[in-house]
């Protein structure tokens, strides 16, 4: 019986720990894409993000009004779903990169059925090329591809980046080759301030853009 009733506490509480991860439902389209999320919760597999990331990425948006935002690893989708989510309420667009045709195809689909398709251009290319060619500026940076080549897709984009914009990277917790070398970078710039983010267990810097000047300490 005392078991039982435990195993009632922790269900309760994990659907209550998951509730609390998504925003207020204010339209139809917040019901369609938290049902998408929730019907999928447990689906997404190929390098996505964790849905507790996710939201950490819709609360910058959000909490920062970006609106131009590249994404740089698309995987399926589901960080693309949330980053979307938020500039649906910012009047933004997501540029997301996948080198992947497979896992591209997949996440188009995705965004279609979550309904977030026209806040996104997905683009199927090899970001070490694309992200240099990219016109524009930006204020959102979402990095979430090959680690070794973190430094240089943050080199590519600073230029790009807009004052007061982010450079957001995933996997900064990771001790694998390149993330090293490029929270060192990042960190030594005089005009970014980088933090990370609370209770990302996977670790995502937020690095923080205060001036155009890149010259270092």
């Amino acid at each position: 019986m005392k078991l039982h009733l435990w195993v009632i506490l922790i269900l309760a509480f994990s659907c209550s720990s998951t509730q609390a991860q998504f925003p207020k439902e204010e339209n139809s389209l917040d019901r369609k894409v938290k049902a998408f999320l929730e019907e999928n919760a447990n689906n997404w597999r190929d390098m996505n993000v964790p849905l507790s990331d996710g939201k950490i990425l819709y609360d910058l948006i959000i909490e920062n009004k970006y609106t131009q935002a590249v994404e740089i690893g698309t995987s399926t989708g589901h960080s693309a779903i949330w980053i979307a989510w938020a500039l649906s309420k910012t009047g933004g667009k997501l540029i997301t990169i996948e080198i992947d045709k497979e896992r591209y195809v997949q996440a188009k689909a995705n965004f279609k059925k979550a309904g977030v398709h026209k806040y996104i251009d997905a683009r199927l290319a090899d970001a070490h090329e694309l992200v240099p060619q990219l016109p524009g500026k930006y204020d959102f940076v979402f990095s979430d591809a090959d680690k070794f080549w973190y430094k240089n897709y943050f080199i590519d984009m600073d230029p790009k980046l807009k004052v007061g914009g982010c450079f957001a990277a995933h996997n900064t917790a990771m001790r694998v080759p390149g993330v090293g070398d490029f929270l060192e970078y990042v960190e030594s710039l005089k005009n970014y301030e980088t933090t990370f983010a609370r209770g990302s267990r996977s670790g995502i810097s937020i690095s923080l853009k205060k001036a155009d000047n890149t010259k270092k300490n």
